[in-house]
């Protein structure tokens, strides 16, 4: 799910509010190569020589999508959803007729084999500047423990969420909330697959009856 320039589903507006959309995507895209590399200097945790999983796609994407932590090819390559886990994103949104330009994709913990104490209380915050800066419709968040860390570190007028898997809930005035399983842990189980397929394809009714602008 690499950074690609955002497909738009309406026609193309008048000459001004695309200047002013391609000004507030130039800010956003600055915006986020700093956090990333600020993200990829951190030392808050005892990392050790694994390098942090950066956040990938549109930095001012339509849909958020929130793992845990990354797993081994998103920490070789140091991208969130690299390897299997975005490609089965990718699969699934295909089969919803969700455009995947409008994702992007990151881990509310950003390495791999921390302290989970350490990362659990450091990572969040980069989180949270994520979705300030993408400022998305919706948020997925993948799995209970994914949600329980994200609502012990979410600011005063977010949430509160609840582990209701596939339905919507409002995070902010402007951004609704999507819980699902854990992507990961369905990877390679059949039940747990069923399962999040169930609550992710809540996704697809979303996108179909979000207004085109």
């Amino acid at each position: 799910m690499a950074a690609q320039p955002r497909k738009k589903r309406a026609a193309e507006p008048p000459s001004e509010p695309n200047d002013i959309y391609r000004k507030l995507e130039e800010r956003a895209i600055a915006e986020s190569n700093e956090l990333n590399r600020r993200v990829a200097r951190c030392r808050a945790c005892n990392r050790g020589d694994f390098l942090p999983a950066v956040g990938s796609g549109h930095p001012l994407a339509d849909i958020v999508l929130v793992k845990y932590e990354p797993r081994y090819l998103e920490v070789s390559e140091g991208v969130a959803f690299f390897g299997r886990s975005g490609a089965a994103v990718l699969k699934s949104v295909e089969r919803l007729g969700v455009d995947p330009l409008l994702l992007y994709g990151t881990n509310i913990v950003k390495c791999a084999g921390v302290d989970p104490k350490e990362g659990e209380a450091n990572c969040p915050l980069y989180l949270l500047e994520e979705i300030h800066i993408t400022q998305p419709k919706l948020v997925v968040i993948m799995g209970e423990r994914t949600l329980q860390v994200f609502s012990r570190h979410a600011p005063e007028g977010m949430g509160p969420l609840e582990w209701r898997p596939g339905e919507l809930q409002r995070l902010t005035a402007f951004t609704q909330a999507l819980v699902t399983p854990d992507l990961d842990a369905s990877l390679d189980d059949g039940t747990r697959k069923r399962e999040f397929w169930s609550a992710f394809r809540t996704l697809g009714d979303w996108y179909r009856d979000e207004p085109p602008y």
